[in-house]
């Protein structure tokens, strides 16, 4: 992988990061600690390294395509559980 590609990532990661920084800054309603934003950036970090292995490893664009798709659902799906447990696992400390 390039450092280029790994420096877009990181930034997306950090730029993704300060939309809650922010918001706790102007509201009550946000209120992260510093393991939140651990769990977060790692879960950006390692899914952002995850597509662009996709997109340097499969040559179909179709084949990049679905398996981004599905790195973003599985992120998706785990910021969600993570935030407000919609499927009550124990993961999301329900």
């Amino acid at each position: 992988m390039r450092t280029k590609d790994l420096s877009v990532t990181l930034f997306v990661v950090v730029t993704i990061s300060l939309i809650p920084l922010l918001a706790m800054q102007f509201t009550n309603e946000v209120n992260w600690s510093g393991f939140d934003f651990l769990v977060i950036g790692s879960l950006l970090f390692l899914s952002g390294l995850a597509i662009q292995f996709v997109r340097h490893k499969l040559k179909s664009r179709k084949q990049r395509i679905i398996a981004s798709s599905a790195i973003l659902i599985l992120l998706f799906i785990i910021w969600a559980e993570l935030a407000v447990g919609i499927f009550g696992t124990p993961f999301a400390g329900s």
